[in-house]
């Protein structure tokens, strides 16, 4: 009996502790939640009561610094309030968190990590840094390459406007000369493509600032070479150039006459800074004319022309009445006039080695003319140079008729034989070393001839031949010894 009693009490128990259990069970759920769906996990409440903190402080995003955001936070902790005040339990919110911040923040992802390090070190604020200016997108770093492709282009429009205004300016003057050169000489403008002479009747374009006219078949001239000598316009360097140096247009003529229409002078005129230039680099002018320009008053020249002359008697007849009215009115334009029967051009530098013949001469007349302007040349300027072409007529017929009396023709021939025999002495060194070197191959060739022969018999007599001519070469230079003493004593 006492058995029994001790086995129906725990049965009590147990039925007084079932309702309170399943009270305080039913109490957590709502009227329209289902009891069932949470009774596979009876200890859920309590593993999420341990993993809240927890959770709340790995899942928390980082706040947001602008106001923005922590107004949109503001409404967020009211419309919570709101939901706690309508009856739902501190435990359903923080579950509903817990499952929406799931798929954001992901806990696997993030093992081994300190949460509440990273979350303060996103606190902190972005920091930007400003990107260098060479690393920009912008006009300043390309400057080199502007200022280059504005060089070129300016380079190039400087190309064709220069070239277009020699062009046009080597026209001018050719429309101007054209019937006069056409009415002394039979061919005007042959370019030399041709064998037979043929008159083109136009300039010949050697590039982009010069210019050539050849003109043949006149009397006592072989031909005349007219050169158009331009600024390099095309060329902007030059361009900028001028501007610290000024310079001028030029038309250079040279005149070649046949050997019998021309006496034995030399002779010029021309500016006082072109005299002494070309009586350094001339040859004849610095072996015929040793003495410095003289001024040309004597013959009414203004201040600013100088004369270089052989001989007075050739000044003399060179400057008439004529041609010194051409020289006066046209003194601005002329730079040199230079008349030569001993024409050979400049003079042989040392470094180039002194010729061991005497140059080949010319009779040759040249003249040199300076466009007006002085760079700023308008085609209308080429037709003030066509008196001067006139003047260029006469002066070769002048020179056909100028003919030198006995005694300036004996001087010139003496003034010829004196260069020629300084000229001698100045190669005489050469002359016998060229002389030496000659002999000393000779006598090589002649070893080697002697060394290759294989007949032993004839190559002992062409050796006792070259010794016999030895011993006579040396024989007679010991007669002439003996004849210098003889006339010496």
């Amino acid at each position: 009996m006492r058995g029994t009693y001790l086995l129906l009490i725990p049965a009590l128990l147990l039925l007084l502790a079932f309702p309170v259990s399943r009270g305080r069970y039913n109490d957590d759920f709502d009227d329209g939640e289902d009891p069932a769906d949470f009774d596979d996990n009876d200890f859920a409440e309590f593993e999420d009561m341990n993993d809240d903190p927890v959770a709340e402080t790995e899942t928390a995003p980082p706040p947001r610094a602008s106001q923005a955001s922590q107004h949109e936070e503001d409404e967020d902790d009211d419309e919570a309030t709101v939901e706690q005040e309508d009856g739902q339990d501190g435990f359903d919110d923080s579950e509903t968190q817990d499952q929406d911040m799931y798929p954001k923040y992901d806990q696997e992802e993030f093992e081994g990590m300190d949460m509440e390090k990273t979350g303060h070190s996103m606190k902190d604020p972005l920091i930007i840094h400003t990107v260098p200016a060479h690393l920009q997108n912008s006009w300043e770093s390309y400057y080199m390459e502007i200022l280059m492709v504005t060089g070129l282009l300016a380079y190039i429009m400087n190309y064709i406007i220069g070239k277009n205004k020699n062009s046009r300016l080597a026209q001018a003057w050719f429309n101007s000369h054209r019937e006069l050169l056409e009415s002394n000489f039979a061919l005007v403008g042959d370019d030399g493509t041709s064998k037979e002479a043929v008159s083109t009747g136009k300039l010949n374009q050697e590039n982009e600032h010069i210019y050539n006219l050849w003109c043949s078949g006149r009397v006592c001239c072989e031909g005349m070479l007219i050169q158009l000598k331009f600024l390099k316009r095309q060329d902007l360097l030059n361009v900028l150039a001028r501007m610290m140096r000024p310079a001028c247009d030029q038309v250079q003529i040279k005149v070649t006459l046949n050997d019998e229409d021309m006496d034995t002078f030399v002779f010029a005129v021309g500016t006082k800074k072109a005299m002494a230039r070309l009586q350094k680099e001339m040859q004849d002018l610095s072996e015929f004319c040793g003495d410095k320009p003289k001024s040309g008053a004597k013959y009414g020249l203004p201040d600013s022309l100088a004369i270089l002359s052989e001989m007075g008697e050739v000044t003399d007849g060179v400057m008439d009445n004529k041609m010194v009215h051409y020289i006066t009115n046209h003194a601005d334009k002329i730079e040199s006039i230079h008349f030569s029967d001993q024409f050979s051009g400049p003079k042989v530098m040392q470094e180039e080695g002194q010729p061991l013949k005497l140059p080949e001469t010319k009779k040759t007349l040249l003249f040199t003319f300076n466009v007006p302007g002085m760079g700023n040349t308008s085609p209308k300027d080429m037709d003030t140079l066509l008196p001067l072409m006139n003047m260029v007529i006469y002066s070769i017929d002048k020179v056909k008729k100028l003919r030198l009396n006995r005694e300036g023709k004996m001087k010139a021939d003496r003034n010829r034989a004196r260069v020629e025999e300084n000229f001698l002495k100045q190669t005489h060194a050469q002359r016998q070393e060229a002389a030496q070197t000659r002999r000393e191959e000779k006598k090589r060739a002649e070893k080697e001839r002697i060394m290759n022969e294989e007949d032993p018999e004839r190559q002992r007599r062409l050796e006792e031949a070259a010794q016999r001519r030895e011993q006579k070469k040396i024989e007679k230079k010991q007669m002439k010894m003996k004849q210098i003493k003889v006339k010496a004593m």
